[in-house]
C-alpha cells in the first residue's frame, strides 16, 4: 500500500472529474431515448455508473500490479491471442448496430467491444516488442519493424472489416506513434507521414469524384463524406447528425440552456448519449463548460506524454506514448466530427460518452500510466 504515496493526482483527479461529468451527461442525454425504447429513464445512467465503478477498481488493480509482470511475455501473448479470437468471434456472434458488427452481447445486459480492447493490447504489445529492440531498430529498421507491423495490420484489418473505420484509423495512428517513438530514424517518420497524408488526400478526392466506385467505399461511408462536405444540403439525410449538432452548439451559447433542457436530444440528434454527447453538453452547459472538459482532457494527455518523456524505462515510456496518443486521437476525431471539421467516424469522446468497453479500456490504460509513474518515482527515491 506504500505505492499509494506515489499516486499521480494530476492524472487521477481529472479522471474522476471527467468520469463524473460523463455519468451526469449520459443521464441527461439518454433519459428521453431510454423512455422511447420502453426502458427506465435512468437505465443508461445506471449502466454507466457501473462501468465507472468497475473502471475505478480496474485502474487501482493495474496500478498495484507488479511493474515487472507487465513485461511478462506470456501475459502479453495471452492478451494478443485473446484479442485475435475476440475480433474473429465478432463476425459470428455480433449483431449489426448502426451499420457495424462490433459488439458481442454478454448475458443480454452488456455489450463487449473487442475493437476497444484491441487499442490497449496493441499499445502493450508494441511497447513490449520495441522496448526490447532499441538497438536493432536503429541499425536494421525494416527487419525489426515488419513482424510487429504484420500483427498490427491483421488487427487493423479485422477492425476495418467490422465497418469500424474510426477504430482502424486510431489503431494505425497508435502504431505509428509508438513505432516512431521507439528510436526509428527521423527521415522514415517524415517520409511515412508525407506518404500517409498524400494517400489520404488522394483517396478523399477520388471519393468526391467517383463515390462508391472507389475501393472500400460503401453507401454508409459515402454518406458521412457527403455530410462533411455539405451538411445543410443533406440536413434531412446524410447531414442530419451534423446539422442538428450545429443547432445544439449554437443554441447553447456561452453558458447553455440548463442541464436536462436540451431540445436536440428529443429525437432530433441521433446518438445523443454516445457519438454526439458533446453537442448535448454544449447545448445544456454551454461553451465555457465544453472548453473546461476539453482543457481537462488535454491536461491529462499532456501529463501522460510528460511521464513518458521522463521515464527511464523504454517499455513504460512507449506505453505512455501509446495511451496519450489513443486519447488525443479519439478526442480530436470526436470533436472534429461534432463540429464538422472532420467526417463523422463514430468515435466516442473519452470518459464522457456512454460505453462500457471504452470506459474500462481508458481506466486500465490510466492504471498502467499511474503504475509507470509510481515505479519511476520509487526507483528515483531509492537511487537518491
Amino acid at each position: 500500500m506504500k505505492k499509494l504515496r506515489y499516486l499521480d493526482y494530476f492524472i487521477f483527479i481529472p479522471y474522476i472529474i471527467l468520469s463524473v461529468i460523463g455519468a451526469v451527461m449520459v443521464y441527461s442525454a439518454s433519459s428521453e431515448v431510454a423512455v422511447t425504447q420502453g426502458k427506465a429513464a435512468a437505465s443508461y445512467f445506471e449502466k454507466q455508473v457501473i462501468f465507472v465503478i468497475i473502471g475505478l477498481i480496474l485502474l487501482f488493480f493495474t496500478f498495484f500490479f507488479k511493474y515487472q509482470m507487465l513485461k511478462n511475455k506470456k501475459i502479453v501473448l495471452g492478451l494478443l491471442i485473446f484479442i485475435f479470437v475476440s475480433l474473429i468471434l465478432v463476425f459470428f456472434l455480433a449483431e449489426e448496430i448502426n451499420g457495424a458488427k462490433a459488439w458481442i452481447s454478454i448475458g443480454g445486459a452488456f455489450n463487449f467491444q473487442p475493437a476497444e480492447f484491441a487499442k490497449l493490447v496493441l499499445i502493450w504489445y508494441l511497447a513490449f516488442i520495441f522496448s526490447r529492440k532499441q538497438q536493432s531498430i536503429v541499425k536494421d529498421t525494416l527487419n525489426t519493424i515488419w513482424p510487429p507491423m504484420v500483427i498490427f495490420l491483421l488487427i487493423a484489418i479485422l477492425v476495418f472489416l467490422e465497418n469500424d473505420v474510426g477504430g482502424a484509423l486510431i489503431l494505425t495512428i497508435i502504431a505509428l506513434a509508438v513505432m516512431f517513438s521507439s528510436g526509428m530514424p527521423a527521415r522514415l517518420g517524415v517520409l511515412s507521414g508525407l506518404g500517409a497524408s498524400t494517400f489520404a488526400g488522394g483517396y478523399i478526392y477520388l471519393v468526391y469524384k467517383y463515390g462508391t466506385k472507389v475501393p472500400f467505399m460503401n453507401e454508409t461511408r459515402l454518406s458521412r463524406f457527403q455530410a462533411f462536405w455539405d451538411p445543410f444540403k443533406t440536413s434531412q439525410e446524410a447531414g442530419l447528425q451534423l446539422y442538428n449538432s450545429y443547432l445544439a452548439l449554437s443554441r447553447g451559447g456561452l453558458f447553455g440552456v440548463g442541464l436536462g433542457r436540451s431540445v436536440q436530444k428529443l429525437g432530433y440528434l441521433p446518438e445523443p448519449y454516445t457519438d454526439f454527447i458533446i453537442a448535448i453538453l454544449g447545448e445544456e452547459l454551454g461553451l465555457v463548460t465544453l472548453l473546461f472538459v476539453v482543457l481537462l482532457i488535454m491536461m491529462l494527455i499532456s501529463r501522460i506524454y510528460l511521464i513518458g518523456i521522463r521515464a527511464k524505462d523504454s517499455f513504460g515510456s512507449l506505453i505512455c506514448v501509446g495511451v496519450a496518443t489513443m486519447m488525443m486521437i479519439q478526442t480530436f476525431l470526436n470533436l472534429g466530427g461534432v463540429t464538422g471539421i472532420l467526417p463523422i467516424t463514430g468515435v466516442t469522446f473519452p470518459f464522457i460518452s456512454y460505453g462500457g468497453s471504452s470506459m474500462l479500456v481508458l481506466s486500465i490504460s490510466l492504471g498502467l500510466v499511474l503504475n509507470i509513474s509510481a515505479t519511476e518515482k520509487m526507483n528515483k527515491e531509492i537511487k537518491s
